[in-house]
């Protein structure tokens, strides 16, 4: 069929454009053809890489891998990678760089073909990769071939939701991808969950912190849907994976922009492990330790998450996805967890003293979020009202005393709490105590804005009584037509805090007037 497209293009029925590109991709195939009959014979090293170099660069088009992608030819490069092979280990070091190109081929083909895709859980590609990932455990100069592994992996659990499963339930996925994320770091362990804090460690290289980061990106996609802990030994892994994680945040890497990636990775990881896993982040800390401390517990790790927030909050841009992971994470872990809400809430939330200004007015971590809770985007200002929500232990009055009831209205009119209460979770009874500061300036609060503000003249007070009628009447009229315009549409509050048309609201309390009379 190729032959006979590019000939009608010869014969001149396509234009010199429409030649050029017909001629060049079938060229293209016939080149990755002639590639694969070279690789499947034996050739040495060098003529081996030069060919799988030029099909890794082949192989990013998807319109030229209908050659490729056949079973005879991905079993060629999976041999070429060693995914076939049954010895022990990764003795010979020369075919390192056919290994890590064949790899490379792979990932490219997986990434651009679904039938590729197929094909790989037809030859069973993830459990050959798990066990050249076993080999590469505990071998030198395999930086490569196990970061290349990982990112198939990564690549296979993404596209396939099948591989996805048999990594978890069949391949002990779980476990063989931790201990890769695991070997990335040199960890040493000090009580178990516990890894000794190197304080003047030197960064992760380059190749380490890729590593990692692929194992952080594969892991996530086989954790997902993980919130139910069903066994001991599942609680085990996944409290390990945490301590590990913990140790991640605590790392950086070769840049800045490095060391955002990998805590990024990490903290998508740990939005996946169940929440009552997530302990281990707050080991209690000892005495030789340099450490933030709160009730006797090691902070350092949740101080990285705020940081890494607040950063990300600076940023201005790409809150869905930059965001709401991280902002996710902690409302999970101040609703489990009571001495890391303690010590989020002393962070973002202090003690009032100044309430001259709005909430959202100003620079603190309390003012950034604040502002969030009116952003365009729905789910950014709705995770954003729920953290802060959640540090006032979903008490409607707590928040309101550091928002503002115009900021936090979308909250509560969606929780249905816009008559006052509190949230369904249960916290701890320690009250909060207000500043002498906030306790003199409190009934010079405007609710709506949250601030005490400057006493405004009243427009009414040199009004006449008919002046004041006509602007009433005015202004309802003005509603009136709005509302029989659609423009608005006037709601109230239920007795149960929800929101409803105000004709529904009316009724219903005509209702309760008329059941209250007769009861009389």
């Amino acid at each position: 069929m190729e032959l006979e497209t590019a000939l009608e293009a010869v014969r001149g029925r396509g234009g010199a454009e429409g030649l050029e590109r017909v001629l060049g991709r079938y060229n293209e195939k016939k080149l990755c053809e002639g590639i694969l009959n070279i690789l499947e014979k034996d050739t040495h090293t060098s003529c081996q890489v030069a060919c799988l170099e030029a099909l890794r660069i082949l192989s990013r088009d998807k319109k030229v891998l209908v050659p490729v992608t056949t079973k005879e030819n991905m079993q060629i490069l999976m041999r070429l990678a060693k995914l076939d092979m049954t010895e022990d280990s990764l003795e010979d070091v020369s075919n390192f760089p056919v290994i890590v190109e064949a790899l490379k081929c792979l990932c490219n083909i997986v990434f651009n073909s679904a039938i590729a895709q197929k094909l790989s859980l037809e030859l069973n590609l993830a459990a050959m990769l798990c066990n050249l990932l076993k080999k590469c455990k505990d071998q030198q100069f395999v930086d490569d071939i196990k970061c290349f592994d990982l990112r198939l992996l990564f690549l296979l659990s993404l596209l396939h939701t099948d591989i996805r499963s048999q990594l978890h339930h069949e391949l002990q996925g779980l476990q063989v991808l931790t201990q890769a994320l695991e070997s990335s770091f040199s960890i040493r362990w000090t009580d178990k969950y516990k890894a000794a804090e190197e304080h003047d460690g030197s960064p992760l290289s380059l190749q380490e912190t890729d590593c990692a980061i692929e194992a952080l990106k594969a892991l996530f996609n086989v954790t997902l849907d993980s919130w139910n802990v069903h066994s001991e030994n599942e609680s085990h892994q996944f409290r390990y994976m945490a301590a590990i994680l913990r140790h991640c945040l605590l790392t950086v890497g070769p840049t800045e922009d490095k060391t955002e990636e990998l805590h990024s990775n990490a903290i998508n990881l740990l939005s996946n492990i169940p929440v009552s896993c997530l302990d281990v982040l707050i080991n209690p800390s000892t005495q030789e330790e340099t450490v933030l401390k709160y009730n006797g517990m090691n902070m350092n790790a949740i101080q990285v998450l705020l940081d890494f927030m607040e950063k990300r909050i600076d940023k201005g841009s790409s809150y869905r996805e930059g965001l709401t992971p991280v902002l996710s994470l902690l409302t999970e872990c101040c609703r489990a967890h009571r001495n890391i809400r303690k010590f989020i809430k002393a962070q973002v939330l202090p003690p009032l003293r100044d309430v001259s200004n709005r909430p959202e007015v100003g620079t603190t971590v309390r003012n950034k979020l604040v502002r969030l809770m009116t952003h365009v985007d729905l789910g950014v200002k709705q995770i954003a009202a729920e953290f802060l929500f959640v540090l006032c232990k979903e008490r409607v009055d707590n928040l309101l005393k550091y928002t503002g009831y115009g900021n936090a209205a979308g909250l509560l009119a969606a929780r249905g709490l816009l008559a006052g209460g509190r949230g369904d979770h249960w916290y701890s009874d320690d009250e909060d105590t207000d500043t002498e500061e906030y306790k003199s300036a409190k009934p010079n609060i405007n609710l709506i804005t949250g601030h005490v503000e400057e006493p405004m003249p009243n427009p009414m007070d040199e009004m006449t009584e008919e002046q004041k009628e006509y602007e009433a009447m005015k202004l309802v009229n003005m509603f009136d037509k709005l509302s029989r315009d659609e423009v608005i549409k006037p709601m109230g509050v239920r007795p149960d805090g929800t929101m409803t048309p105000l004709e529904e609201t009316i009724c219903q309390y005509q209702t309760n007037e008329q059941d209250s009379s007769d009861s009389d």
